[in-house]
């Protein structure tokens, strides 16, 4: 039975995957560790951008044309239905428009107000996207290097061992096949460090536009806000000049 084992054991270590990272020494377990870092924030980032809504310029209409129509409470129910930056930041805004209404605020700084709290989130928002994005770039760049890293003291060491070996054992046999052997972490290295940085890329174009898409959202809106309480204030000027009394004349007297 522990022969079996020991057999079954030598296999493993000695085939496939695991040959290679005996072979390449102490520098490929760090790239290991990377690459199944980068492997899981990859998963990660793919799962959360695809949960975001895509038909945001449907809801952004939707939610203008409610807006207009001063059905708030619809309209803060229709963003909390869908998921992204976009209906997070017309959440912000329509919610933050609502409380100043109903306390009365001064009409002329609602518009202030409401900007200032989408521009606020929108830091939150950006964070959010930008989750975990410095783990996969610091990825991209640093296991080449440290596959190279790997390579070049492999070769150090090699040269070391040739010298000492001079005349002893055939050199060119030997240090071809250590060179091989030496040039796998760099191989994995690179292995490692192209995928995480086409992936970089990638979620950077993605997270670019939802930003942007959040960016236009918040300034439709804030036009929105600006014609719906520019038509509030002077619909009030014009019942305030209808309501007013009209001044009694006075008679003229003769003489």
């Amino acid at each position: 039975m522990q022969t079996l084992f020991a057999d079954a054991l030598s296999d493993v270590l000695n085939s496939g995957a695991m040959k290679y990272m005996l072979d390449g020494g102490v520098f490929m377990w760090p790239i290991l560790f990377m690459a199944i870092l980068a492997a899981a924030v990859i998963i990660e980032r793919f799962r959360t951008l695809g949960m975001i809504g895509s038909d945001t310029h449907a809801l952004r209409r939707k939610v203008l044309r409610l807006l207009d129509e001063d059905k708030i409470e619809e309209a803060l129910a229709l963003c909390a239905q869908s998921r992204g930056p976009v209906p997070a930041i017309l959440a912000v805004g329509l919610h933050r428009y609502q409380v100043l209404r109903q306390i009365d605020h001064d009409p002329v700084r609602i518009e202030e107000h409401v900007e200032k709290a989408m521009a606020d989130y929108g830091a939150h928002i950006t964070a959010a996207l930008e989750k975990n994005m410095l783990v996969l770039s610091t990825v991209a760049t640093t296991a080449p290097m440290v596959g190279s890293l790997g390579t070049v003291v492999g070769m150090v060491v090699l040269f070391q061992d040739v010298v000492m070996k001079f005349g002893k054992e055939n050199i060119i046999l030997a240090a071809a096949a250590g060179i091989k052997l030496k040039l796998i972490v760099t191989v994995w290295g690179l292995a490692v460090g192209i995928p995480a940085y086409i992936a970089f890329n990638f979620f950077t174009a993605a997270i670019n536009r939802h930003i942007l898409e959040a960016e236009e959202t918040a300034s439709q809106l804030i036009e929105a806000v600006t014609l719906r309480l520019a038509s509030q204030v002077k619909a009030a000027s014009e019942n305030a000049s209808t309501l007013a009394p009209v001044p009694a004349t006075v008679p003229l007297r003769n003489g």
